[in-house]
């Protein structure tokens, strides 16, 4: 006889437990146990049992669980298993999933493995049944013609159970959303059809907003100012627009006689640039999309252009605006030195601008719906055991509640996007479209990204210093993972369904564009570690700068990883995270105004809001 302990734990969820009756099965290289009943309902966040066995079954590869109802279905949600082996040897089965109906669930041990690892059998029909599954579960669909494909369900009742929100985020989220309606009803911005009647009107909104976050208070004192205009281009919700300008396009004819008295003595417009003291951020994307109405008047958007200088005190200030993308005498070069209020209005358009390509293009395309590509093709790719599931699935927790929730809600016709923009809602599909025909694997990969763009040297950008830390400790939690698990080259190259996955990212995220520089395949070490950065970092630190959040980075409480040396690494990383914090916590005591987007204690793991 063989007696073999179990334990298995249930997840600390609401109504995680069960009152249906679950029983388990032992699947080892030398046969299987037989069907044995742990209880007749798991009310218990833990139950432990013994399984006899006539002989050993040796190395223990898979059990099965089983469900069966007694009076009615109750879901049951399984954190792990863990089976001792007569001989002392434990073996851990991860699972943190809902186990419903009656289909028994099969797992396999949680050591780390592709598929060239798998030496039996039964291993890889197994891996190949889970990707199977997953497959009729997780389908594409397109959501609008030239927009990166989504996932093909109608609403968030369609979702399987894993992939909702859980009991107490629902509650959170929706509380939150409720709270936040009232206050804004209270405070005078919904149901609101009149235009603002002062200045004053909005600073009282301010002041109710501001609590205990000084931001709303200080945007509220400053928001007219130069330097605060020029500052939230650096740190502001959208700091990834802003780039050195070493040549005026030819559509923005600034003049040395413009500008000159903007840029101090003894200078001039053309050794500024050469001294990389000249920025631009250019909304061409936004040229001739269409406009709507809101509340039967017309309403207008903007293109334009605005030219930036770094005095030598550090200070960023824009110093010529241009309102379209054609020069001429209806769109005339708006300069600091005009009338106050023609320069505030030609500062507002350019906010206005900022809004569209911030909430579209920077916060909607290339977090939200990257990381819905992202998670996906994870789900239909990579089975539970392979090392870049295990690495990637916890910054895509509430990923896909969140977006199928948007598409029923906000950036559906008639949603509330819509209703509260200028731009028509073809407008708006136009502006991601553009966008996404845009996208370059540079610009997501943040030291690419700010080396592109010529802006590694200006100072206090905050975005900059703490989103490199970020992405540093990122990567090097990334290259420990994968020198656990892959021991060459060659092994990356052989590895079929590392492969599909990186091709049906390319293929239904950008859409196949070679021009976007996103591999299509990956065929070492050094590109698979990058890649799998750029998405830790997306889903993550840069949602968060565009976002915030309330999750930190770096918790795992569901324990994917079964090896020691994942598990050190895990350790280091988050080690890493809280010197991050401490050193951006110490820089926020010497700034005017604090930087916390990219506090790693403000940054969710993953995007589910």
């Amino acid at each position: 006889m063989a007696t073999y302990e179990v334990q298995v734990a249930t997840g600390d969820v609401f109504q995680a437990r069960t009152t249906n009756s679950i029983s388990i099965t032992l699947v080892g290289t030398e046969g299987e146990s037989a069907k044995t009943k742990l209880s007749h309902k798991l009310l218990t966040n833990c139950v432990k049992a013994k399984i006899h066995c006539e002989h050993d079954l040796g190395p223990i590869l898979l059990i099965r669980l089983y469900k069966e109802r007694i009076l009615f279905e109750d879901a049951w949600f399984c954190n792990d298993v863990c089976v001792t082996s007569p001989q002392g040897k434990a073996y851990h089965f991860p699972c943190y999933q809902w186990v419903e109906d009656e289909i028994p669930l099969q797992l396999r041990e949680g050591t780390g493995k592709t598929l060239s690892d798998d030496e039996y059998d039964i291993l890889k029909q197994h891996r190949q049944y889970e990707l199977e599954e997953r497959r009729a579960a997780f389908r594409w669909k397109s959501f609008a013609e030239g927009w990166p494909l989504c996932l093909d369900v109608d609403s968030i009742e369609d979702l399987t159970s894993d992939t909702k929100f859980s009991y107490i985020r629902a509650k959170d989220f929706h509380g939150t959303r409720t709270f936040q309606i009232l206050r804004m009803a209270f405070m005078g911005f919904l149901n609101n059809h009149c235009s603002w009647k002062s200045l004053e009107t909005m600073e009282k909104i301010f002041s109710k907003l501001k609590g205990r976050n000084i931001v709303p208070e200080y945007v509220a004192s400053h928001w007219s100012k130069d330097t605060f205009f020029g500052y939230q281009f650096l740190n502001g919700n959208n700091p990834v627009v802003i780039q050195k300008c070493m040549e005026l396009p030819d559509k923005f004819p600034v003049t040395q006689e413009m500008v000159a008295s903007f840029l101090g003595a003894d200078t001039n417009l053309r050794k500024e640039m050469q001294e990389g003291h000249i920025f631009i951020a250019d909304y061409e994307i936004l040229e001739g999309i269409p406009t709507g109405t809101i509340h039967g008047q017309q309403q207008y958007s903007a293109a334009p252009l605005c030219l930036l200088h770094q005095d030598s005190a550090g200070l960023l200030r824009p110093i010529a605006i241009q309102l379209s993308q054609t020069p001429g005498p209806k769109s005339p070069i708006f300069l600091p030195s005009d009338n106050e209020w023609d320069w505030i209005l030609a500062k507002t358009w350019v906010r206005n601008a900022e809004f569209y390509i911030h909430q579209i293009i920077t916060h909607l395309l290339k977090t939200h719906l990257f990381g819905e590509v992202f998670a996906i093709s994870t789900l239909r790719h990579l089975p539970m055991c392979h090392p870049v599931f295990k690495l990637l699935i916890p910054h895509f927790r509430f990923t896909l509640h969140i977006n199928t929730l948007a598409r029923s809600v906000l950036i559906n016709p008639g949603g509330t996007i819509e209703k509260g923009v200028g731009a028509s809602y073809e407008g708006l599909m136009m502006i991601l479209k553009r966008g996404l025909e845009k996208v370059t694997y540079m610009s997501l990969c943040l030291p690419d990204d700010i080396q592109a763009r010529g802006v590694s040297s200006i100072p206090n950008y905050y975005y900059r210093d703490d989103g490199m830390k970020l992405w540093t400790a990122m990567a090097s939690f990334v290259s420990g993972i994968i020198d656990f698990y892959y021991a060459s080259d060659d092994s990356v190259q052989r590895d079929a369904e590392l492969q599909a996955w990186v091709k049906e990212i390319f293929m239904n995220g950008f859409l196949g564009r070679q021009s976007s520089g996103i591999p299509s395949s990956l065929w070492n070490i050094t590109e698979l570690k990058k890649f799998l950065t750029m998405i830790i970092f997306t889903c993550s630190a840069q949602h968060a700068a565009v976002n915030t959040g309330q999750r930190f980075l770096g918790q795992y409480p569901e324990e994917h990883f079964t090896e020691l040396e994942p598990k050190q690494l895990i350790r280091v990383f988050q080690g890493r995270l809280q010197e991050i914090t401490e050193e951006i916590e110490e820089r926020n005591k010497l700034v005017e105004l604090a930087y916390n987007y990219l506090n790693p204690k403000q940054i969710e793991n993953s995007i589910s809001i």
